[in-house]
């Protein structure tokens, strides 16, 4: 409704400045409450917090969002959560996994994508199960339908408890790593593996067949992969060498050069080098130097 000066006026039997001021103070008394109760929240501190753990496993990307519960006196597994039923893995919205490339989980092969992370606590085993619905609350409306991989673990228990739930990451590898389901005193191990030649190897082939000329540690790079990978060790020779040749007292190079011609049968070359990783490893970090220690071994097994 709008309101003339006059009436105003009649209303409020002052000047209008101060009429002004009693209509900012009424609007504040009638309106400013319910302003604040739309507009304005109290957050109290989540029983079980979200956490959010990013890993890269050779060229892989995992994400895991989960909530965290914890023991707060309670007996877990076999009480709260009983045997043989399904668990969310955590608290809250279900346990969800992504990942960008193919991986291996638990030796079953699973395309990329997002998946709800499921499971079935036992006694001395657990079922992990991946499922196409990545969003739902708990595991009340879980589809066995949906699962894409189901796959049984050992369960082992600990010395130490975990108080609150916690998922990690261990035993890292270029092609492996250990996915760790830990609470109570419980402990689950999910092995994974990841492709990383059949990315990597064209790249580097056509790199190296580029003709450009590339930095020492793009070299010392590929011929360390395809040492660790049995590949080719004549190429990874001609790549330490070319790394070297840049960089010439670099004893972590010649460490590796010593442990290529090794492995190639060629002794003379490979005591050669890492005799000279020694020298160059103890004038730059002093006699303790670790590749020292390596090359002393390395020298004791060519002998």
């Amino acid at each position: 409704m709008r309101v003339s000066p006059a009436t105003m006026s009649s209303i409020f039997p002052f000047n209008m400045k101060a009429s002004f001021s009693v209509w900012l103070t009424l609007w504040a008394s009638l309106f400013a409450p319910l302003a604040w109760a739309q507009t304005n929240r109290i957050d109290f501190p989540a029983a079980s917090p979200t956490g959010v753990i990013r890993q890269q496993v050779g060229l892989t990307n995992f994400e895991i969002v989960y909530s965290r519960p914890s023991v707060k006196g309670r007996e877990i597994f076999g009480q709260l959560q009983a045997y043989g039923s399904v668990w969310r893995t955590g608290a809250n919205a279900a346990t969800k996994v992504t990942f960008d490339t193919v991986v291996e989980f638990a030796g079953k092969r699973v395309q990329p994508g997002t998946y709800g992370l499921f499971s079935v606590p036992g006694e001395k085993t657990w079922t992990v199960i991946l499922n196409q619905d990545s969003d739902q609350w708990g595991a009340f409306n879980y589809d066995a339908e949906k699962d894409v991989i189901r796959v049984e673990v050992p369960a082992r228990r600990t010395d130490r408890s975990m108080e609150t739930f916690t998922i990690w990451f261990n035993e890292l590898r270029d092609e492996t790593a250990v996915l760790n389901l830990t609470w109570e005193n419980v402990t689950v191990e999910i092995p994974l593996t990841v492709d990383v030649q059949t990315q990597l190897v064209p790249q580097i082939e056509a790199v190296m067949r580029s003709g450009k000329e590339q930095r020492d540690y793009v070299y010392f790079q590929a011929a360390g992969f395809y040492f660790d990978h049995d590949l080719d060790l004549e190429k990874a020779a001609k790549w330490i060498d070319l790394a070297l040749k840049q960089t010439p007292n670099a004893f972590w190079m010649l460490h590796l050069k010593a442990k290529i011609h090794a492995k190639l049968g060629n002794k003379t070359i490979a005591i050669g080098a890492a005799t000279t990783s020694t020298k160059f490893a103890v004038a730059q970090e002093g006699s303790e130097s670790g590749y020292k220690i390596m090359n002393d071994e390395l020298l004791k097994n060519l002998k």
